[in-house]
């Protein structure tokens, strides 16, 4: 009888709970996001596309990521510096030459800061940038394709990491080392770092028309570390900022003996009175040896070039070109308002945000009003160049950006949350606590003139509590606010990829004014693409074979390839000859020890194989093309080394 009166209680307890919640749920002004209109602010319906996209770093995964905002959704991942199997980037032929660096092919990199191109301090929408973090590499990726166009390795660089950032006509992408080190390399006792170690910042010239990235020049400063850069603009273009940290220049146990300085400074570079000397003849050529991949578009191949010296430019050589801007303490982010007026320094080890002020920092220069020099570079006094401070309350500040309404948003590491403040007045007038340790933040068009101030993307290092717990690791989180109105409103988290770093993002229209859907055939210029499937052949030259083959759907000509020796080099040429939107084929040879790939309407692509065995191997189709995709197959029949069987193939039969 108990059991019974304790079974019907629990009944009539859960039905009144039940019917409690159906009425929260049934009120607009219940809490969360089905209480509120707030899912209705991120909810895209099926047909719609979203308003903007971001490009977030993929961190360690090497590569960037592409989401719609609001929604979150994520549409692509670009491979930069990573091997990606899911096109074959740095397995084809065409693409290894893209991870050539000084050191050997190297397939993977740490992808830090994506920056989007800009014209007269607006995004343009045609390149992205992104900067490679442990082998120092600098990678243009095309808007148009969402594809690696260009890498260029930077020499006497290490930890690439403040970078990569662009003036405001796209002058340059700059690249600042975050590890000073010996320059030229050399071997010597690591004690000895002081006044012996060299910081690069390197600037990498763009070509206007078709962006080929060319290094310029490269100060070698002080051996700081640089940790973040931002450039001028505006009032403040020409000039470009970067943050320091260990003036100390320890060497060991850094977290203790590179913090003993109250302050650390922004270097302030004028880089447009340098580029003045060197285009004069300035500047010394040193030996170097760095890998530059171009990605040609005709060819649909990549080449990789040695390059064999840098131009140097020592500071001491253009006086009047570098000021130190003190700046408490161990400043990280660094980070110019779309007016070019304030130069925000985030000291991590700060409760409070310092803004220094560029106009104040000219009127020290023009008065001198130094507090001596490092290095023979001159440090501004601190109190001539503060425009202000951010009593904020948070602590560990670390990234700002801007709304374009007289706003700045700056992240908390150790608070976990974003702060809202007003340039000028310093007031903090809104903030929002994040999920868990955040780090960087993204306004699309943030780094520019022009941001466009409706939403903000907080990216988490950590995620804690917010999946299905299951492993030790998960993925990194992002998070949307709503920052139209007066108060940040939350809308909505996804997950990110690898370690999200700083993130660009701009509006999807700017995207589709440029979108190229496929590569045209007629103007397919790669030496083993061919015209039509007509021309699809096998050749012999000694142990290698070269076959010229095509994919339409559903079909590969040729499909049956007989002849082949085991210990032959067999290249798959294949070209697409669809020339519709969206219909790529794959291939993937069995035991070929390499990924597939996927070859995109137009385009040509080469896989390499290498049989090892005798026997009869299948060939096949990865994409789904069409109903008839599973039909989509051929063979290769391998002979022993050696064998006298001859070459043949069967097409269209």
């Amino acid at each position: 009888m108990k059991i019974r009166i304790l079974l019907i209680n629990c009944f009539f307890i859960a039905a009144l709970a039940f019917m409690v919640s159906c009425g929260q749920a049934g009120e607009k002004n219940g809490n969360g996001a089905l209480g509120t209109s707030i899912a209705e602010k991120v909810y895209v319906a099926p047909g719609e596309r979203d308003e903007q996209y971001g490009f977030l770093s993929g961190g360690y995964s090497g590569n960037l990521t592409v989401y719609g905002l609001p929604s979150g959704r994520l549409f692509k991942e670009i491979p930069v510096f990573s091997q990606f199997p899911t096109s074959g980037y740095g397995y084809s032929e065409e693409t290894k030459p893209m991870l050539n660096t000084s050191f050997g092919f190297i397939p993977w990199d740490d992808l830090h800061h994506p920056d989007i191109s800009q014209t007269n301090g607006e995004l343009d929408g045609r390149w992205i940038f992104a900067n490679g973090n442990n082998t120092p590499r600098i990678a243009r990726i095309s808007l148009s394709t969402f594809e690696t166009e260009e890498i260029i390795e930077v020499p006497n660089s290490a930890g690439n990491h403040s970078s990569s950032f662009i003036t405001e006509n796209t002058e340059y992408v700059v690249a600042g080392t975050r590890f000073s080190v010996p320059v030229p390399q050399k071997d010597m006792p690591i004690k000895e770092y002081k006044s012996n170690f060299k910081g690069a910042l390197t600037f990498i010239a763009v070509e206007p028309e078709h962006g080929h990235m060319d290094i310029k020049f490269q100060l070698l400063m002080p051996g700081f570390n640089y940790d973040l850069s931002h450039p001028g603009r505006g009032k403040s273009h020409g000039w470009f900022f970067f943050s320091t940290y260990n003036t100390e220049e320890a060497s060991t146990l850094l977290e203790v003996n590179a913090s003993q300085n109250d302050k650390d400074f922004i270097a302030a570079v004028n880089w447009k009175k340098i580029e003045e000397f060197v285009n004069n003849g300035g500047g010394t050529k040193m030996p170097a040896n760095y890998a530059h991949n171009v990605y040609d578009e005709s060819t649909h191949t990549a080449k990789s070039t040695m390059k064999t010296e840098v131009l140097t430019v020592n500071p001491s050589d253009v006086p009047g070109a570098i000021y130190f801007l003190p700046t408490p303490k161990s400043p990280h982010g660094c980070d110019v308002d779309p007016s070019g007026q304030y130069i925000i320094g985030a000291g991590k080890l700060s409760a409070n945000i310092t803004v220094h002020s560029f106009d104040k920092m000219l009127a020290a220069i023009e008065a001198e009003k130094f507090d001596g020099d490092a290095y023979g570079i001159p440090i501004i006094n601190y109190d001539d160049v503060l425009a202000g401070s951010v009593q904020s309350g948070g602590l560990g500040p670390l990234h700002t950006e801007f709304d374009g309404r007289g706003n700045a948003y700056t992240t908390f590491f150790i608070s976990s949350e974003v702060v809202k403040w007003k340039l000028g007045t310093w007031e903090v007038v809104d903030r929002k606590p994040t999920y868990y340790s955040v780090g960087h933040l993204m306004i699309p068009g943030g780094n520019s003139r022009k941001p466009h101030g409706k939403y903000l993307v907080a990216m988490n290092k950590i995620t804690k509590d917010r999946y299905l717990p299951t492993g030790p690791e998960m993925e990194h989180s992002a998070q949307i606010y709503d920052i139209s109105g007066e108060k940040m409103e939350l809308l909505y988290d996804f997950p990110t990829h690898g370690e999200p770093h700083y993130a660009a993002g701009c509006n999807a229209e700017l995207l589709v004014e440029n979108s190229k859907k496929i590569y045209r055939i007629d103007e397919n210029n790669h030496p083993y693409g061919i015209k039509s499937p007509a021309d699809a052949r096998v050749e012999r030259d000694g142990n290698e074979v070269h076959i010229y083959m095509s994919t339409i759907r559903s079909h590969f000509t040729p499909d049956n390839i007989e002849g082949i020796k085991v210990g032959d080099k067999v290249y798959f040429h294949i070209t697409n000859h669809e020339q519709d939107f969206d219909v790529p084929h794959g291939f993937s040879m069995i035991g070929q020890g390499t990924s597939e790939i996927l070859i995109m309407p137009g385009q040509t692509k080469t896989s390499l194989w290498e049989p090892k065995r005798v026997g009869v191997w299948p060939f096949y189709c990865t994409d789904f093309c069409s109903a008839l995709h599973q039909e989509m197959q051929g063979y290769v029949r391998v002979s022993p080394a050696g064998s006298n069987i001859e070459l043949a193939w069967s097409l269209d039969e």
